[in-house]
C-alpha cells in the first residue's frame, strides 16, 4: 500500500491564521471558487517516490529500453543518437515523419509511459480526498507539445478498459501561461474591481517565469478568465546562483512587467500571485519540497511575499497584496473555468516531479 508522507491539509494554526485575513492566505485552502483538498502529496512505494515513476526524466529511459530490446534483435532503428539527446521536438519529427521502424519505437515507450502514469493515477485515487475525483488535468512541460498529448491520450484509453471512471484532459493552455494564470484565482474578484489585470510569476527548478495578466469578470462571483499579455522567462538551471540573486531578478522582472504595464496605460490592481514549488505556510514561507530552488528556500527566516511586498510597488503609497500557493494548484487554478461542471478534479504536473492537487467545486459562497 502507498505511504502518505505529507500532512495533506494546514495544521490549526494554519487554519486560524487563514480565517482571520480578508482572504485567503498563503497556500491557503479555501479559495474563492474551490476548495483545495490536497497539494504535494508524496506516496512512497518501497522507498522510492511514486511520482518518479511519470516525470519528464522516465520517457529517455524508456526509449532507451526499447532500444536495447532491438540491438538484441541486430540494429537500432534510432541510429548513434543517445536517448537523453532525443527531446519532445525530435521525438515528435520520429513519429511523424520518421522511418517505420523508428516511429514504432517511440510510440511503443509512449504507451510504457502511458502505462506508468496510469499505474500512478490508480495510487493517488485511492487516497481518501482523491476517491471522488472525476477529472485530472495534466499539465507540466511534458503536456507541452504532441508527445505529451498522445501520451495522455492513450492513458485515457488505458482507463477506459480498466473501467475506471476518471476522465484525462491536457490543460488547455500553454503550461508556461497556465503556471501564470491560476494566480489570478487566488483572491477574490472583488479585490480587483477598477483594474485591469495582476503580476503573477512562476517559480521553477529550471527557469523564474513572471507575466501581466489581463482578466475580465462580468460578475462579482463569474470565474475569471484571465489571458497572459507580457512575460519575461529567466532560465537559470545552468547557472551558478544563490538564493538572493534569483529574488533579485524576480523583483527586477516584476518591476520591468510594472513599467511597461503604466507605459501601456494599463491599470494594474495592487497584488501579485505566486506559484513555488512545495507546502507553502500559512505566513507565506516554504515548508518543504523547494529543494530544486537554488539556495535554501525552506529557510524559517525567508519570506518570500514580505520580501516582494518590500520591494514591489504597484500603486504609489499603497501597500501591495502579495498572495503564494504550491505551483500545481495554481497551474490547476488555470483549468477553473474549465472545470464548473464537476464537482471533484484534480491536476497532475509532469515535469522534473509529479505535482499534484485536488480541488472541490464551491458551489455557493462560503459563508464565515
Amino acid at each position: 500500500m502507498p505511504k502518505r508522507v505529507s500532512h495533506l491539509l494546514p495544521q490549526k494554526s494554519e487554519r486560524a491564521l487563514e480565517d482571520l485575513l480578508p482572504f485567503g492566505s498563503h497556500g491557503a485552502v479555501h479559495l474563492p471558487s474551490v476548495d483545495v483538498d490536497s497539494y504535494n502529496v508524496e506516496l512512497q512505494q518501497r522507498g522510492r517516490f511514486i511520482g518518479d515513476q511519470a516525470n519528464k526524466k522516465v520517457l529517455p529511459e524508456l526509449v532507451e529500453t526499447r532500444r536495447k530490446l532491438a540491438r538484441k534483435r541486430g540494429k537500432d532503428p534510432l541510429g548513434n543518437i543517445a536517448s537523453e539527446d532525443l527531446t519532445k521536438k525530435k521525438l515528435e519529427k520520429i513519429l511523424t515523419k520518421g522511418e517505420p521502424a523508428a516511429a514504432g519505437l517511440v510510440q511503443a515507450a509512449l504507451d510504457d509511459f502511458a502505462e506508468r502514469l496510469v499505474k500512478v493515477i490508480r495510487r493517488f485515487l485511492k487516497i481518501p480526498e482523491w476517491k471522488k475525483v472525476q477529472r485530472i488535468a495534466i499539465g507540466g512541460g511534458f503536456r507541452a507539445g504532441r508527445i505529451g498529448e498522445l501520451a495522455i491520450g492513450r492513458a485515457q484509453m488505458l482507463l477506459d478498459s480498466e473501467k475506471v471512471a476518471v476522465e484525462l484532459r491536457a490543460v488547455r493552455s500553454d503550461p508556461d501561461d497556465a503556471g501564470l494564470m491560476g494566480a489570478a484565482h487566488l483572491a477574490p474578484p472583488w479585490i480587483f474591481a477598477g483594474y485591469d489585470g495582476i503580476l503573477a510569476a512562476d517559480i521553477g527548478g529550471s527557469n523564474i517565469r513572471a507575466g501581466v495578466l489581463q482578466f475580465k469578470a462580468s460578475r462579482i462571483r463569474a470565474p475569471l478568465k484571465p489571458k497572459v499579455i507580457d512575460s519575461l522567462i529567466w532560465e537559470h538551471a545552468d547557472e551558478d546562483i544563490n538564493r538572493k540573486e534569483a529574488v533579485d531578478e524576480l523583483v527586477d522582472m516584476l518591476q520591468k512587467l510594472k513599467k511597461r504595464a503604466t507605459k501601456d496605460r494599463f491599470r494594474l490592481a495592487p497584488f501579485i500571485g505566486i506559484g513555488c514549488p512545495g507546502r507553502v505556510r500559512a505566513d507565506g514561507s516554504i515548508d518543504r519540497g523547494a529543494q530544486n530552488l537554488p539556495g535554501n528556500w525552506e529557510a524559517k527566516h525567508f519570506n518570500l511575499p514580505s520580501y516582494l511586498r518590500e520591494h514591489v510597488s504597484i500603486i504609489p503609497g499603497q501597500e501591495t497584496a502579495v498572495i503564494a500557493h504550491n505551483d500545481a494548484v495554481v497551474q490547476g487554478l488555470s483549468e477553473l473555468p474549465e472545470m464548473r461542471d464537476v464537482d471533484h478534479w484534480a491536476i497532475m504536473t509532469i515535469g522534473t516531479g509529479l505535482g499534484n492537487a485536488k480541488f472541490t467545486t464551491r458551489r455557493s459562497p462560503r459563508k464565515d
